[in-house]
């Protein structure tokens, strides 16, 4: 019998048919003789066109029908294989096949044969177009939605054989109710997607009936961790579907499973207008009915207000500038789901709608993409040919991403760029060529993008270019020479304009813009007028334009970014004024161009988000990269930190943003920071080892922030203090497949952290970071144990520790080991102490930190050092630590807080030093912090002529004095 193929020129495209019955016969040779000759036959008959346009436009296809030969036999002959069929068929097939498992392992393999058989029948009736979109994703995701439910369903029965039933306080059984999320919820699945879930439970209780008796959510989340490695978990025969739990409450640092009641909670106090938006498609796919309607009930007046909602357009416009931006930052073009006219631009079109007017107008608040568009449009909220036009584009977008997913079955948006998968894009899309592809893809994009730019569009910012004054600059840059250049520059009012004209002409001549061709010397042409003309606004030209020249140097190979700044004047001209205004900016600026995106929005730029925001913004991010990818989720760190920081520096340079609130928002963007670190930590570690708490949600690990980030005073340079202690018990392994012991766990959990942190990457460091305060310093544990924290600081510790410790609090990890921590710092800086040996130390330890860092005993050069001279910033500091240290015992409200100012304060309450004294010490101290923000701005160092400050420092020389009782 010939295995051949033989296909023929008026078959397939010959690139696709290229190398295609090499395949086929090493497959047949895999298969049994009877399977041979039944695929043998199969390319004889009718479906024989339908079979050579699957394997060739899906290589994966053949893989898998290489994987499981009978499968395709079976959907022939069993009449499914062109078939639709619905849930509740889906359900009893697999209902049947999962009665007959008898443990966890038979259920894994049960679940993936089922997948891997109905992803061949699907993806043979979309690219043989024998269904449409629609139906497509909703058999897909019905596929899901079986598999979820029942895998569950044989998951909490052998649960309960081990716990006994979950049941609430007044003996009703609990279930475990998942909420589909993302396109899942809104029944719109793509072939190679993953689901987002979020489980939840009733009601507190616990198990009866059982071996043993555990609280309803250690039941719910040992369950829920079992259906995610059902589901998920790599397998000889594949997976299931890969399983995204980051968008439950709390993202990765919440506990896998909460309570109906929990969840409600959460998000009526916390809820972000992001997670509004994503609770647009949420849907419960298992569970007990009566009890998921009840919790959709609950979460739906968070999801949409009874009002029409106006106040959600500016959180929807800095989401829509957040897409703007990373698609010109992560060049997305080749990308039709992310990229400028993809499908995240029609849905968000149709969700800006939702959120706003979805509580009045029930029928907004449905999921499915498509019937929103249709609302609009019978609403008349949205032009007819504008839904027709968005509907369309839908529908081939959706459908070359199912094209491409088909390919090698990966979860991809990407165009292909090589030939083999454009010829099969192409033809799977009916079109002959990749050129008429790319073309018709091309006007679909083109006309989404339109629509998307015109919904909530921001105000137009009016502003007025001298047209005559640039067309001078232009024709003198055209030929230029340092005279000709010098004199237009002093007549333009420049400051130092022959070291402008000079360095201008260096860059003009250098081998950067030499090397430079077509458009990208077109727009530097165009670029360097609109520059010199905007500069004459600065305060200093002649500045401003040298401190810009190294930005100009740094994007000559990205010149998008001077497209940037000539598309938007406003931005140009806050790049000016923040640059004219800090070195330090500007310096920035030049080593992460990227930043540049930031100015596009002044509300953005000179306002900083609180705490909460910060973390909604940067959990926005990281969602969008997947779990596994460290490195691009430590460059969104990076990105994160840098974008903000940037925020504080303008909003101090602009005014809008008080001198001792600067500190605050630097602190609270390394906590944001470190939660988010930690979390990346734990999960690359668990995925690995697992996890050594076993069923326990805690993590046992905290992380200690010391000196600037532990007083909440951190500057724009500072690094960052840090100790690292759990408190997992002795003995303990993790419980994945390469078991740790706990104090290896978290050693490697400790390095990873500080991997995050300190790795340099196209970004740079995250933050420097300093592990020296930790017990028995750079010789002792990476991590600490907290009996062994304990234990040194009550029996081991200097006075310069403790001292250090006053400034010491937790910043991320575990709230009971932080509590745990609390306590013992209380109880260390609670204890009395020989206040003459005290002094003696505290005196010594002074005098060993000027004379180091100050040569001469005093001050270099007749100069202020602000923070180490004689009545400096260090000086208050030993004083509030004496104080603490000193008098805590009688005075518990003197360790309450880190920061220096609020001890001062607690100092004064309780009547240990006279108000006008402390009074005295805070503005100083507030004097000597300004002045050190200012030089960091300016990137001085810090030190003032020696008169400046004078009065400021009398004051902490004279209180110094009373305190030490110095002569």
């Amino acid at each position: 019998m010939s295995t051949a193929l033989n296909v023929q020129t008026d078959e397939l495209p010959a690139l696709l048919a290229e190398g295609l019955d090499a395949r086929w016969q090493s497959f047949l040779q895999r298969c049994s003789e009877p399977q041979a000759q039944w695929y043998q036959e199969f390319t004889q008959s009718e479906a024989r066109p339908k079979l050579l346009l699957a394997i060739a436009a899906s290589p994966i296809f053949l893989d898998y029908c290489q994987r499981f030969p009978q499968a395709l036999i079976d959907l022939q002959q069993q009449g499914l294989l062109d078939a639709p069929l619905s849930a509740g068929e889906l359900t009893e097939q697999l209902a049947a096949e999962c009665d007959a498992c008898s443990n966890a392992d038979e259920l894994a393999k049960t679940l993936r044969q089922f997948r891997y058989r109905h992803w061949l029948r699907l993806v043979w009736r979309d690219l043989n177009r024998l269904c449409d979109m629609v139906a497509t994703t909703a058999e897909l995701s019905a596929l899901a939605d079986v598999c979820v439910q029942q895998a569950l369903a044989f998951l909490h029965r052998e649960l309960c054989r081990e716990w006994g039933e979950p049941q609430s306080a007044d003996g009703r059984s609990q279930q475990l109710s998942v909420i589909a999320m993302g396109k899942l919820g809104a029944g719109e699945l793509n072939l190679s997607s993953d689901i987002d879930l979020i489980f939840s439970y009733p009601e507190a209780g616990s198990t009866a009936g059982g071996p043993r008796s555990v609280d309803n959510q250690e039941f719910f989340i040992r369950l829920g961790q079992r259906l995610i490695k059902a589901l998920d978990a790599r397998t000889a025969d594949g997976f299931v579907f890969r399983v995204d739990m980051r968008l439950r409450p709390y993202g990765q640092s919440g506990p896998l499973v909460v309570s109906f009641d929990a969840m409600e909670e959460y998000y009526q106090d916390q809820g972000r207008d992001w997670e509004r938006y994503a609770l647009i498609k949420a849907r419960c796919i298992a569970g007990d009915e009566a009890a998921n309607q009840r919790l959709m009930a609950s979460l739906r007046p968070f999801t949409y207000r009874r009002y029409l909602d106006f106040s959600a357009i500016e959180s929807l416009r800095d989401m829509k500038a957040m897409i703007q931006r990373e698609v010109a930052r992560r060049s997305l073009h080749n990308n039709i789901k992310l990229g400028a006219g993809g499908i995240r631009e029609i849905e968000f079109i149709a969700q800006c709608f939702q959120l706003i007017r979805g509580g009045q107008e029930i029928s907004l608040q449905q999921r499915p993409l498509r019937i929103i568009l249709d609302e609009l449009r019978d609403m008349e909220l949205l032009p007819a040919p504008v839904v027709d036009e968005l509907q369309a584009a839908n529908v081939f977008l959706r459908n070359a991403e199912h094209a491409i997913q088909a390919w090698r079955d990966e979860q991809t948006q990407q165009l292909p760029d090589a030939p083999a998968p454009q010829a099969a894009l192409a033809l799977s899309m009916g079109y002959d060529s990749w050129e008429a592809f790319t073309a018709a893809l091309a006007e679909h994009r083109q006309r989404v993008d339109e629509h998307f730019a015109n919904i909530i569009a921001a105000p137009e910012e009016e502003g007025s270019t001298d047209r005559a004054a640039i067309q001078r600059w232009e024709v003198l840059l055209n030929d230029p020479d340092a005279d000709s250049l010098t004199e237009e520059l002093q007549a333009a009012g420049y400051n130092d304009a022959a070291e402008v004209a000079r360095r201008l002409l260096a860059l003009l001549t250098g081998a950067g813009v030499q090397r430079m061709q077509g458009s990208a010397r077109e727009r530097l042409d165009d670029f360097l007028p609109l520059l010199l003309e905007q500069v004459q606004e600065a305060e200093d030209s002649g500045r401003a334009f040298l401190r810009l020249i190294p930005l100009i140097e740094a994007v000559l190979r990205r010149t998008a970014y001077l497209v940037l700044l000539m598309e938007n004047p406003a931005a140009l001209g806050r790049l000016v004024r923040l640059c004219d205004a800090s070195p330090w900016v500007s310096r920035q600026l030049a080593a992460h161009p990227v930043l540049l995106d930031e100015l596009l929005d002044a509300s953005s730029l000179y306002s900083v988000p609180d705490k909460d925001g910060l973390r909604s913004e940067l959990r926005q991010r990281l969602l969008r990269i997947p779990e596994d990818d460290l490195e691009a989720q430590m460059e969104a760190l990076r990105y994160f930190r840098l974008a903000h920081v940037l925020r504080v520096a303008a909003s101090e340079i602009t005014g809008s943003l008080p001198l001792m609130k600067v500190s605050d928002y630097l602190t609270f963007i390394a906590e944001t920071v470190m939660e988010f670190v930690v979390d990346i930590a734990w999960q690359n570690l668990v995925e690995k080892h697992g996890t050594p708490c076993g069923d326990d949600p805690r993590r046992h690990f905290v992380i200690l922030a010391y000196g600037k980030m532990g007083g909440i005073e951190l500057g724009y340079g500072s690094d960052l203090d840090l100790v690292f202690v759990h408190d997992v018990p002795a003995g303990v392994v993790s419980d994945g497949e390469r078991p740790l012991d706990g104090t290896m766990f978290y050693t490697r959990l400790g390095q990873r952290i500080i991997h995050i942190l300190t790795a340099q990457t196209r970004l740079g460091q995250l933050y420097e970071v300093d592990m020296r305060l930790r017990p028995s310093g750079n010789s002792g544990l990476l991590v600490s144990s907290f009996s062994a924290f304990r234990d040194y600081q009550r029996g081991q510790a200097w006075t310069w520790e403790h001292q250090a410790l006053v400034r010491a609090r937790v910043v991320a990890g575990d709230p009971v080991l932080a509590e745990k921590f609390t306590e013992l710092r209380a109880d260390v800086l609670g204890s009395e102490r020989d206040l003459a040996k005290l002094r003696e130390d505290v005196l010594s330890m002074r005098d060993k930190m000027r004379q180091h860092l100050l040569p001469s005993g005093g001050e270099k050069n007749h100069e202020f050092d602000i923070k180490q001279g004689l009545g400096g910033i260090v000086d208050i500091e030993f004083m509030v630590q004496y104080a603490v240290l000193a008098w805590s015992h009688q005075h518990p409200p003197l360790h309450y807080h880190t920061d220096n100012i609020r001890i001062l304060e607690s100092l004064q309450q309780e009547g240990l030093i006279p108000e006008a004294d402390a009074r005295a010490l805070i503005e100083a101290y507030i004097a000597f912090r300004s002045q050190s923000h200012r030089a960091s701005l300016q990137e001085q160092k810090g030190q003032l002529s020696g008169e400046a400050l004078a009065e400021e420092r009398g004051a902490v020389r004279r209180i110094w004095q009373q305190i030490f009782d110095e002569q």
